[in-house]
């Protein structure tokens, strides 16, 4: 259960890091909000930030939610099930669902970070973001955690519903 500390303790680090990241992106918007109207000035660099501090927020925060139980589900039949049968649905939906998805967007997110630094992908705009391999590697790094979380979550239910002897 050490191990399942440490990922898990990772994990609410850079969920919560990740919701500091707010702070950051509400101060890109009113800077470019307030260059736009006090100066009629924009860059591109600055819309283009945005967005990726948006999507970094977005991804960092999705294995957090997956710990907290913040995500999203169709409470439909589940709220009435008794704790037991919510421990299979949690560990039945990870390992059907969850982790295989989130081993295709590893795979995937990992094809598309080497893709844009081998190439040095950057913005096509004129003054826009010199490089997007920061914000496509953040596409495995998230997969990864979530992956970590979603095993986690699965020995966490597990463990619950096996008595100890």
């Amino acid at each position: 259960m050490r191990v399942i500390t440490i990922i898990e303790s990772v994990v609410a680090w850079v969920g919560k890091a990740a919701g500091y990241l707010n702070l950051l992106l509400i101060l890109v918007i009113v800077v470019d909000v307030s260059l736009r109207a006090l100066f009629d000035q924009t860059s591109a660099w600055v819309g283009e930030l945005s967005w990726h501090l948006f999507a970094v927020i977005f991804l960092l925060g999705i294995p957090y939610a997956l710990q907290q139980d913040r995500h999203v589900r169709v409470d439909l039949f589940y709220e009435r099930f008794s704790l037991e049968n919510k421990r299979l649905v949690n560990i039945v939906g990870t390992l059907v669902f969850l982790l295989p998805w989130a081993i295709v967007l590893l795979i995937t997110g990992w094809s598309f970070a080497a893709e844009a630094l081998a190439s040095g992908e950057g913005s096509p705009n004129p003054n826009g973001i010199t490089t997007f391999f920061p914000i496509k590697a953040m596409i495995p790094f998230a997969a990864s955690l979530l992956i970590l979380q979603g095993i986690a979550s699965c020995v966490r239910a597990y463990k619950e519903q096996v008595p100890e002897t």
